[in-house]
């Protein structure tokens, strides 16, 4: 397991009072901790670079408290975060793992439009679980910025969105695939049976029929 802080260990000793015993923990559980890693770059971190994970975690990604939440650049600074994120986990994951984001579903948060950020970078959602704080003992969720850093925020209606790598390189979304000819696409070796949920509840399997043709049956 690795932790890791944007901050630097400096800087997450001058917000949180208690940082260090957190920090303490995570290391004698045997989690590797790092600090001052960006999300935008953390695939190239020389700690991280040869490292794939099954699961990448970002609760609560933040762009800054810069304008009003319902502000057009203000959702913009978020989404160019939870973008930058997506590209960089995507390429640190191992085949069959997972980039989890918890985030706010009610307005203005649901402006973000998490799941369209991560198909325009080739993830797509395998589930929407209903997130709730009592369900991990111990998590404190914290403002991170400003003069009340140190503070929790309510939470209120949320979920974790949960992503996974494509298996083929789409030129369109997933909720539009049919019978498709594979010159459209790149195909990745021995594709299994492969399961997508789509947004309308649906389930789609993909699946090669012939050396040619890949076969979209949504029920």
């Amino acid at each position: 397991m690795v932790a890791t802080s944007f901050d630097s260990k400096e800087s997450l000793m001058q917000k949180y009072s208690n940082v260090m015993s957190t920090l303490n923990e995570l290391k004698g559980k045997g989690c590797t901790v790092l600090h001052e890693v960006d999300v935008h770059t953390m695939s190239q971190h020389p700690r991280l670079t040869n490292r794939r994970f099954d699961r990448i975690v970002f609760n609560f990604p933040h762009g800054g408290f810069i304008l009003m939440e319902h502000n057009k650049i203000q959702i913009k600074l978020h989404q160019d975060l939870v973008k930058g994120y997506f590209t960089s986990a995507r390429e640190m994951l191992t085949e069959s793992g997972e980039v989890h984001v918890t985030h706010k579903t009610t307005h203005p948060f649901s402006k973000w439009n998490i799941v369209k950020l991560a198909e325009e970078v080739g993830l797509f959602l395998v589930e929407e679980a209903q997130f709730t704080r009592a369900d991990y003992p111990g998590y404190i969720n914290k403002k991170g910025s400003g003069r009340k850093c140190n503070r929790t925020f309510r939470v209120g209606q949320c979920s974790t969105y949960k992503f996974a790598k494509l298996p083929l390189q789409l030129n369109k979304p997933a909720s539009e695939l049919g019978h498709f000819s594979l010159r459209s696409f790149h195909l990745a070796e021995n594709l299994p049976p492969y399961k997508i949920n789509l947004l309308d509840g649906r389930q789609l399997f993909l699946s090669v029929v012939d050396p040619n043709c890949l076969w979209g049956i949504a029920n």
